[in-house]
């Protein structure tokens, strides 16, 4: 194997940036905090993202469930909301956790974003974004292999 493949799964080493402890640790916890307030009285799931830019700025977002299901938003449309309305960017880093509405806030653990975050998250992902995963940090590209993308637009 190359340096620049993928190991099963993982990041390139290409598009490594070697994800720093303190950087994930500091996404858990504000995820962990934005989590607890999810609006979810159907689900009683509640989940909690977040993410750094590639300016530094950290942005978060939580669920908020509504009784017409299908018009429910995850905490992603609201972490990647915040990105926009805070001048835009691109995420370098990201975390999303769930859980239970009875657990406490540090039982959170790290849940994968459904296909359609993964989608949205590719759209404002920086080329060497890392999302921490349950099977620990992995690539947009394994996150999302082919993503379709705005050049899959153009003539």
């Amino acid at each position: 194997m190359s340096t620049s493949e993928p190991a099963a799964g993982g990041i390139s080493d290409q598009d490594r940036t070697i994800p720093d402890d303190a950087e994930f640790e500091r996404l858990l916890a504000v995820a962990r905090e934005i989590a607890e307030r999810a609006y979810t009285p159907y689900s009683h799931f509640r989940v909690g993202a977040a993410g750094l830019t590639e300016d530094g700025r950290l942005v978060r977002g939580c669920n908020v469930e509504n009784a017409g299901y299908g018009v429910t938003l995850c905490a992603e449309c609201g972490m990647i909301s915040e990105l926009i309305a805070g001048g835009g960017g691109r995420l370098r880093r990201f975390v999303c956790v769930g859980g239970d509405e009875q657990l406490r806030r540090e039982e959170r653990g790290v849940v994968m974003p459904c296909g359609r975050c993964r989608q949205l998250l590719s759209e404002h992902a920086a080329p060497d974004l890392v999302i921490l995963t349950p099977e620990g940090p992995r690539g947009m590209d394994a996150v999302l292999p082919q993503a379709f993308g705005p050049a899959d637009l153009l003539p």
